[in-house]
């Protein structure tokens, strides 16, 4: 799995996920549970990672719909 986008906006996550299962993209969402820790406040990123397989699918699903700036550097 590699990490796609950090992001702390819950909206932008929805989005995110819902371009992603619209594409059949399997993800997953890390750090969701981290607001018990950190008192609601959403200070703390939450991650969406793909499998290595669909990496570049799920970028190209994310530039396509002009979320771009929100992808994390491509490191591979």
């Amino acid at each position: 799995m590699r990490e796609l986008v950090r992001t702390n906006d819950p909206v932008l996550l929805t989005v995110i996920e819902s371009l992603l299962g619209g594409a059949e993209i399997h993800h997953m969402v890390l750090d969701g549970n981290m607001s018990v820790l950190e008192g609601s406040l959403g200070i703390l990123p939450r991650r969406v990672l793909v499998a290595e397989d669909d990496i570049g699918e799920a970028r190209q699903v994310l530039t396509d719909a002009g979320l771009a700036h929100e992808l994390r550097p491509d490191a591979g």
